[in-house]
């Protein structure tokens, strides 16, 4: 059996049988090098070339967790948590409730949209804004599994559709690579094409908000107004941590690095005194064991797709599919997803599964007869496939980063399970009808 498949399948059981998914993802990798042909001896290598390659994202990730906690010694988290309760507590109320309810979940929706287009800082907001409103989900018996899903639209969805900030990667990437592999296509004839799969994850949405995740769930935590006394806040201190945010946001955006960003947001944090220097290494520490295991994570995924990429089976698996196809173009259509879907699950990054699986499928996809916005369809829904719902993928990574700050929210049966149901299925069922009526 192809070696992806395996270590894949490895990596996915080890998850769901709440193995830790650092060990997960290092299992699944010796099984698929050894399955691929590599001895022990090339597979540890692989993996350890391909860890370098995690270490950026894992160093972003634990600046940001020290930022996040800085921000909260500054006060914000306990003034934000203060003016949402009295609203809350004015709408006491089923129909209050709802309302606060679906105030919470729009915000989270909309500024996770922005954050791959209007706003590119991807999932750096996740640390700051979720871990405050974990007190008001508690309040309001919001279902975090309801969030994972939102989060994870508003981190996928719009950089597939909309050709702005990240989604102008991944369209220019889709683009070249299709072009490059005998079809001239326009960047101008991408966003039309994948609405069609991008309406199945907003269904997918929708059935989560209101029939999935509908109902009340408990989570113990901390009284809100004995956190407040422990800490307490100052105005002074909300203004100097909104303005270290904003400073964060705008060198993140004109650096293109994360780890600028927050360091900047910690400066300004500490010239205003916000917080104290001699508090600094004990927040550092506070923060990156917040986030050690996403960049752990991130790390080990790192080594996971190079142990598979030297194995050469990635290419031989696609080669596979399309023999297997033959002329029937139905069944074409649906092995090619399936095949995008388990690349993606595996590397984490459906940027990366672009060049991959366009090699092969651009050309099969025009002997079969596919239109050009058939193919479109093809390529691109099969890459974006896995994105959500994959355990080493950042949409689901960046989620449970915020949702589990206080330890209650499990990455694998909270965070991906959810997004790979609501997700995935739609994504294979729209995105196949869509290469059959374009």
């Amino acid at each position: 059996m192809n070696a992806v498949v395996i270590a894949v399948i490895v990596m996915l059981i080890l998850s769901l049988l709440r193995v830790n998914v650092v060990f997960a993802l290092i299992a699944g990798a010796f099984v698929g090098g050894l399955t691929g042909g590599l001895t022990v001896s090339e597979s540890i290598d692989a993996f350890s070339a391909g860890v370098g390659g995690g270490a950026n994202i894992a160093l972003s990730y634990a600046l940001l967790g020290g930022f996040a906690v800085a921000i909260s010694k500054a006060g914000l988290p306990e003034w934000l948590v203060e003016k949402v309760l009295k609203i809350v507590s004015k709408k006491e109320d089923s129909r209050g409730r709802e309302l606060s309810k679906t105030l919470i979940v729009f915000v989270i929706f909309t500024i996770s949209c922005f954050s791959q287009n209007l706003i590119p800082i991807h999932i750096a907001f996740i640390p700051l804004l979720i871990p405050p409103l974990l007190y008001i989900m508690n309040e309001l018996q919001i279902d975090r599994r309801l969030i994972a899903c939102v989060l994870t639209f508003g981190l996928t969805a719009p950089y597939i559709l909309l050709p702005v900030g990240f989604g102008q990667l991944f369209q220019q990437l889709l683009v070249d690579n299709i072009s490059k592999n005998g079809l001239d296509v326009q960047l101008s004839q991408i966003s039309g094409t994948l609405l069609i799969p991008v309406g199945g994850m907003f269904l997918g949405l929708l059935f989560a908000i209101f029939i999935s995740y509908r109902k009340p769930r408990s989570y113990q935590s901390k009284s809100v107004t004995e956190n407040q006394e422990k800490e307490g806040y100052t105005i002074r201190g909300v203004i100097f941590s909104l303005i270290a945010i904003i400073v964060t946001m705008i060198v993140q955006i004109v650096t293109d690095s994360m780890i600028f960003g927050a360091l900047a947001g910690i400066t300004v944090l500490y010239i205003t005194r916000s917080i104290r220097w001699s508090e600094a290494d004990s927040l550092f520490s506070q923060g990156m064991q917040m986030m050690a295991f996403i960049g752990f994570t991130m790390i080990a995924a790192s080594g996971f797709a190079e142990v598979l990429d030297k194995t050469g089976d990635v290419n031989e698996l696609v080669q596979n599919a399309a023999n297997l196809i033959g002329d029937n173009k139905s069944l074409g259509a649906l092995i090619m997803l399936l095949v995008g879907l388990l690349v993606t699950m595996g590397i984490g990054s459906s940027f990366s599964t672009i060049p991959i699986i366009a090699t092969i499928f651009v050309p099969l996809a025009l002997e079969l007869g596919f239109s050009p916005l058939a193919t479109i369809s093809i390529v691109g829904t099969a890459a974006a496939l896995g994105d959500a719902g994959s355990p080493a993928s950042d949409s689901t990574l960046g989620p449970t980063a915020g949702l589990n700050a206080d330890g209650k929210h499990n990455h694998i049966w909270d965070s991906c399970v959810p997004t790979f149901l609501h997700y995935n299925i739609p994504l294979v069922i729209f995105g196949w009808i869509a290469a059959m009526i374009l």
